[in-house]
């Protein structure tokens, strides 16, 4: 049942409501392609998709806060925490008490974090990259523009400082 109401009518064939529909279940689809990999690889570990976030946000801004990675991931404390526990524990993240400030908590993965970012991210990569080969480079700065345009102004601004920062191998 569709809704007519604060909708108005699109111009565009690109922009109609089919076409929008088509874009959301191809997102699902991409979405689930893209995660299958590395969730079976945390299925090893007994970890989730939380723990492959963190792992992924540790390695790209090496020795963020447990804050910032707070701001990032969009989780509670709590949750988070959790995550981190296990992973500090498992010996895959080291968490260093600021030089700045004694009350912060930086972290950074340790060898045995790095090869399993590597591991989760490589088949992620690799689809990635036989997309980006298969698109074209028009359509790739396009896809990124309209993921970029999706995001929320707060996200838009950490994906930003991410990219500043990051050094991700």
């Amino acid at each position: 049942m569709q809704h007519s109401r604060n909708v108005k009518p699109q111009s565009t064939a690109f922009a109609s409501d089919e076409a929008l529909l088509h874009g959301i279940e191809l997102m699902f689809f991409a979405y689930r392609g893209f995660t299958q990999d590395p969730d079976r690889i945390l299925d090893n570990y007994a970890y989730g998709r939380a723990h492959h976030r963190a792992i992924h946000f540790i390695n790209r801004t090496s020795g963020l806060t447990v804050n910032e990675l707070l701001g990032i991931l969009g989780v509670t404390k709590q949750s988070l925490n959790r995550v981190l526990r296990q992973l500090v524990d498992d010996g895959l993240v080291e968490s260093r008490v600021g030089t700045e400030d004694r009350r912060q908590r930086n972290l950074y993965l340790t060898p045995k974090g790095k090869l399993l970012e590597t591991e989760l991210s490589e088949a992620q990569r690799e689809r990635m990259r036989q997309a980006y080969q298969n698109a074209g480079p028009e359509a790739v700065k396009g896809f990124q523009k309209v993921l970029e345009e999706m995001l929320d102004p707060a996200l838009r601004e950490i994906t930003e400082s991410i990219r500043d920062i990051g050094h991700g191998d």
